[in-house]
């Protein structure tokens, strides 16, 4: 039979059966096929950046890291400065303020009344008597650091602050590689800090708030966990509890490894030693988590001083667990909104059991879980929620673990600095709401 042969797949029109191509078809069909050779500017592109990452291949582990992150703040700075453009009339400066002044509102400011002013001795109240908005909400490393560093070179508070949390947010960086390299190699370890630097939230690393310093502390308290050099994170851990407020699930996520430590100890090969030592890391994590509730305590003579002021941001006193079936039942109704926190629930438990999460280890993935057992009973769900994220940084590993595919993985660096302007511009950028209020970031 003539006409079309069956490899190539193509069609003759009745009466072409037996009648030969001309030569200019399949000519046609080559060129149509074969792609075009690049041109002269993508060539260029193309073996730039083929030298580029050689050289930064060729580079030490940390130059790596440095320049990674150095990049995702420049990214964040863009983002930053374009919002700042988009700001209205808000309660700190006029319209369209800078980069500096831009970020300098929100809880910064709160950061800068300690730096200056301290914390009050007396609790200030409304006319009925209820605990008002106060400096004790905020844990007092970040702005007596800046207190200090300023005092001692004389240069003003709000330069120190950005220069802390940017240079911690360098460092964290860098100590959250050595973490992931205890349980992936370099590549995939780099592509997890990358994935933690640009974080949608991760624009919160350069701006005078303490969780970069906090990260700093939590990722080297972990270093020396997973390295079970528990007496050498005592006073990291320390730290971090005077940071952030990570202190009762760093504790619970101690207790239950020394647990499992405990149960397993002939198995794992585990001394008595050793056990002794991490008893020792959980009893002073626990001391460490009621410490600022206490030091709040004792300067100012309320026994609650520190729940009453958190409690003010809420609204109400906080009823463990109840935020999140509140927030269900706004979103979706009293029948599915009373099922939804048990949903999350076991979806989170799923991707914590997971094959790509199992990766990191056992210490981090308690951790995890720990907070996120947290924020279920404490945390109030509203916009500050994305911000109470960065601390599961551990998981920037697992996403980056779960394919080497460069699509994957360059497609989720994207979306993320899509959603950092999300969060920038929806958060960030102060707009009152019609109702009064705002959203915070």
């Amino acid at each position: 039979m003539s006409g079309t042969s069956a490899d190539d797949g193509a069609w003759s029109p009745p009466g072409a059966v037996g009648k030969p191509r001309p030569a200019a078809f399949d000519d046609e069909r080559t060129r149509a096929t074969t792609p075009a050779p690049p041109s002269a500017v993508h060539a260029a592109l193309a073996s730039g950046a083929l030298r580029a990452a050689a050289w930064l291949g060729r580079r030490p582990w940390w130059m790596q890291v440095v320049l990674l992150f150095a990049a995702s703040r420049l990214v964040s700075f863009l983002i930053f400065s374009a919002g700042a453009l988009q700001q209205g009339t808000n309660p700190w400066f006029a319209p369209q303020p800078d980069y500096f002044r831009f970020l300098q509102i929100w809880d910064s400011e709160w950061y800068g009344r300690i730096v200056q002013h301290g914390y009050p001795s007396v609790l200030p109240r409304s006319p009925s008597g209820t605990v008002t908005e106060n400096a004790w909400a905020f844990y007092p490393v970040f702005p007596f650091l800046v207190r200090f560093l300023s005092a001692a070179t004389t240069i003003p508070w709000q330069i120190v602050a950005q220069a802390v949390a940017l240079l911690a947010g360098f460092g964290a960086a860098m100590v959250v590689y050595r973490l992931f390299r205890h349980f992936a190699g370099h590549g995939t370890s780099m592509w997890g800090v990358a994935f933690f630097a640009f974080f949608p939230i991760s624009a919160i690393l350069q701006v005078p708030y303490a969780e970069s310093l906090g990260t700093l502390f939590l990722a080297w308290a972990f270093l020396w966990i997973v390295e079970r050099r528990y007496l050498a994170a005592i006073p990291v851990v320390a730290f971090a509890c005077l940071t952030r407020p990570v202190g009762v699930p760093l504790a619970v996520a101690l207790a239950a490894l020394f647990l499992i430590r405990w149960i397993r100890r002939e198995a794992l090969g585990v001394s008595l030693g050793e056990l002794a030592r991490l008893a020792l890391l959980t009893a002073a994590t626990a001391a460490s988590a009621i410490a600022w509730p206490a030091i709040a305590w004792a300067a100012t003579g309320v026994v609650t001083a520190y729940t009453d002021t958190e409690a003010v941001w809420r609204g109400s006193d906080l009823v463990p667990f109840m935020p999140w079936f509140d927030t269900g039942h706004f979103l979706f109704g009293p029948v599915l909104g009373t099922v939804a926190p048990f949903v999350l629930v076991a979806v989170v438990a799923l991707y914590l059991t997971s094959a790509h999460v199992r990766l990191i280890g056992v210490e981090l993935r308690l951790w995890c879980a720990a907070y996120a057992l947290y924020l279920l009973a404490f945390l109030y769900p509203q916009s500050s929620t994305f911000r109470m994220m960065l601390p599961f940084f551990p998981l920037a590993l697992a996403g980056a673990a779960l394919s080497r595919s460069r699509a994957y993985r360059g497609t989720a660096l994207a979306t993320f600095v899509i959603l950092q302007i999300v969060w920038v511009v929806w958060l960030w950028d102060w707009a009152q709401l019609p109702g009064g209020g705002d959203w915070p970031p």
